[in-house]
């Protein structure tokens, strides 16, 4: 028993032993890792360990700490961990700032504002505003070119600009554009007199036309006459659906039509087949006689001379030009290794790319002002927790891993992160966070400000709880805070206790923004406990089945829940001609009829013998909707054709202060409606519904209207305090902005 007793003794002071190295600003070359004597660089650090391993002088199973000192280091190429460089269970390798917040990566260059002068050159000068000539700086950025000079834009493009990028007090700067962002008359122009809408025509007689070309619109406004078009112009649009977006180059405009010819094809052709409104939009970018507003800038790429009109302050400005093309961080095949503390910011490319890694933690970092995005990860059992990713060019945080084959899930975890003002560049399709894989855990992050969705997930067995999300889907159409869709196989999917609110998009007419979004048949998502407030179309079902509805209250939309039957009405449900869809076909690449697949969803094993277009199991129980105006359930009438097979009870409908008839539609079963009126309004007992406040009070009396609703942890939503963690920003939507 003693001897047992030692043996534990000993064995707890081998796992305390640990090896710590420093790395610090004033570090130098032939630095030796010592608090007193600091290597300069991360690489040299990544290097002592590899080299101290083989030497025998770091055991095996010893902690290793990095301690990386207040500072700013500069990052010209990847820093890159491989498999020999990780750690193992309990001896994990550890970076972390010295001092939290202070150990700064820079993927740029910073200019001196004294390095901006007055322009001098008359040919630049004449193409300029003349209200503003005086105001516009030039830098001359030759020794910053790459060789072979700064990268040509592309014909065509998603997402962000060839390099380089201007940020001034870490906030990025609008490369010249017009009409200028946020201005008075709005950040887009329209237009709906197509010429040639690009799309393949194979009857047509000019063989160029048989193929997708490039198209052709009249645009009214004479603006485009002040353009050097043979200087490059280029416009980002949304073509054709609110969806999808792409920045083409102008290659010839006719002032006497009035006619703008694109120089590359849109996949789905100018305004080809709109859904939505019918004057499309777009605005035009890299222009230097659109130098015109704070904040703008343009690079010539030829001269290599940089133009920006300075706002307030510039003269103590902190401007950074990024040259780091390359991933900030990069770990392929690592285990056990954890980032702590530590602010990666500017780059072209991503903060951190993850590859085959399992038990990598990344904690309380900042990631921001990346063009390419903040993290992207593939993996198992690893974390990113207590992080701000902010200013992301595409997607702020995306993982993947897991089986879908097996359904082994992956253990991820991405939780109590702010993740905030990311698809600058890439407007659609870059979500706050993806998941895709299997068993990926989504907690008690806060999202906001972006122009499309917060959330993308494809799947299974995702676990998404304790979220807040606001402000997104904020220029876009057919679009869902949340969304997934166009596959039976994303199954097993858990979204509960999720605040959804203050969507953009959608009005009275046209209600075209989604709080959650199935789309397009998707199949089996638990819905459970979620608020949403002022959020369009609160809760989208489009086609699918086995999505219980369940315990939701939703306050303040024009539509509450939408069910529609479109597997039932559209010929390419399963159509080989349309391979996006192909729902059966996608099923049975998963061998869906077999175990473990059969056993965890029956029904999809079934579903072929099931009226497989149609939306049954949608189970819709205990959910409370308040001050939906426009309609509380939004059903198509194969839908209600279908109420016989519909579950839907115990469900509540209240105006709280009109005594207007409810907008539920004869033969929807399943709800209990409930009328006040101005001088006798109902209070249901939330705190301030108003400020989105719905917490409820003692003896609330939407628990007695309502007594199988069961009341939601709403104080468990969101961000909360941990030691990664300081100060929580504001919770009220009005305050949060975007942050430095």
């Amino acid at each position: 028993m003693k001897l047992a007793i030692g043996f534990l003794c000993f064995a707890a002071v081998l796992s305390s032993i640990a090896h710590e190295v420093y790395v610090g600003e004033d570090g130098t070359a032939d630095g030796n890792g010592s608090r007193k004597n600091p290597f300069a660089t991360l690489g040299q650090a990544r290097d002592s360990i590899r080299a101290g391993r083989k030497s025998g002088a770091i055991k095996g199973g010893e902690k290793i700490t990095v301690y990386i000192g207040p500072g700013t280091y500069s990052i010209t190429e990847s820093f890159k961990l491989t498999k020999e460089d990780g750690g193992s269970e309990g001896a994990p390798v550890v970076y972390k700032a010295l001092e939290r917040g202070k150990a700064r990566l820079c993927g740029g260059v910073r200019l001196k504002p004294d390095s901006f002068k007055p322009v001098n050159d008359e040919s630049v000068l004449k193409r300029l505003d003349p209200s503003v000539r005086s105001r516009i700086l030039v830098c001359d950025v030759s020794p910053l070119a790459p060789a072979g000079g700064f990268p040509k834009l592309k014909i065509a493009y998603k997402g962000a600009p060839q390099s380089p990028l201007l940020y001034v007090d870490h906030r990025p700067m609008t490369i010249a554009r017009w009409p200028n962002l946020e201005a008075a008359e709005g950040n887009w122009v329209g237009f709906s007199n197509v010429i040639d809408t690009g799309i393949a025509d194979p009857d047509n007689p000019d063989p160029a036309k048989r193929k997708a070309h490039p198209g052709a619109f009249v645009f009214e406004d004479a603006r485009p006459q002040r353009w050097d078009i043979d200087s490059g112009v280029w416009l980002f649009g949304y073509w054709t659906h609110d969806w999808s977006d792409e920045v083409i180059k102008i290659s010839s405009y006719d002032r006497d039509t009035k006619t703008i010819h694109l120089a590359a094809p849109h996949h789905y052709g100018i305004k080809g087949k709109t859904w939505g409104r019918k004057e499309r939009r777009f605005y035009a970018l890299n222009l230097l006689e659109e130098l015109d507003a704070p904040g703008e800038w343009y690079l010539d790429r030829k001269t290599n001379r940089l133009y920006f009109y300075p706002g307030d302050g510039f003269e103590s400005a902190r401007i950074i030009l990024t040259t780091l093309t390359k991933p900030m961080v990069e770990c392929v095949g690592t285990r056990h290794v954890e980032f702590q503390g530590l602010e990666l910011e500017y780059g072209h490319a991503i903060g951190f790319v993850l590859k085959q890694v399992d038990h990598i933690d990344i904690r309380g970092c900042v990631v921001a002002n990346f063009a390419g995005g903040g993290i992207s990860l593939i993996g198992e059992n690893c974390s990113v927790q207590s992080c701000d990713v902010f200013n992301a060019g595409r997607t702020g945080i995306w993982v993947n891993g897991g089986n879908r084959a097996t359904l082994t899930k992956a253990g991820n975890r991405i939780e109590n992160n702010h993740v905030h003002d990311f698809g600058l560049y890439q407007r659609t399709y870059a979500a706050g966070i993806s998941l895709q894989g299997c068993g990926q855990i989504m907690r008690n992050n806060r999202i906001h400000d972006a122009p499309h969705s917060a959330v993308l997930y494809s799947g299974n067995e995702h676990l998404l709880e304790y979220n807040e999300v606001f402000r997104v889907v904020m220029e876009t159409g057919d679009a869902g805070a949340f969304y997934t869709g166009r596959d039976w196989t994303t199954q097993g999917n858990v979204l509960r206790y999720n605040y959804v609110h203050h969507l953009g998009g959608g009005d009275e007419n046209h209600v075209n923004t989604m709080g959650f979004y199935f789309d397009d048949c998707d199949c089996g998502d638990e819905v459970t406990g979620n608020i949403f407030f002022r959020a369009g179309r609160a809760i989208m079902i489009g086609g699918g089945r086995e999505h219980p509805v369940v315990n939701n209250l939703i306050v303040d939309c024009p539509i509450g829940l939408h069910i529609d039957a479109r597997g039932m009405k559209w010929d390419r449900w399963n159509n080989p001609a349309e391979p996006s869809w192909m729902l059966e076909k996608k099923a049975e690449k998963l061998n869906y009829k077999q175990p473990p697949w059969s056993d965890h969803y029956p029904r999809l094993a079934r579903i072929m013998e099931d009226s497989p277009r149609e939306p049954l199991y949608n189970p819709i129980r205990n959910n409370v909707f308040v001050d939906c105006r426009n309609e509380i359930c939004n059903f198509d009438k194969e839908v209600m054709g279908l109420m016989d097979k519909f579950e839907i009870e115990n469900n509540l409908a209240v105006f709280t202060a009109s005594a207007e008839k409810i907008p539920l539609k004869d033969g929807v079963p399943g709800f209990t409606t409930l009328n006040g009126s101005n001088d006798a309004p109902i209070d249901l007992g939330f705190r301030d519904a108003e400020q989105g406040d719905f917490n409820l009070c003692a003896h609330a009396r939407l628990l007695k209207l309502a007594p199988q609703f069961k009341e939601i942890p709403f104080n468990k939503i969101g961000l909360y305090r941990d030691k990664f963690r300081g100060t929580l920003p504001d919770s009220s939507p009005a305050s949060i902005s975007s942050q430095p």
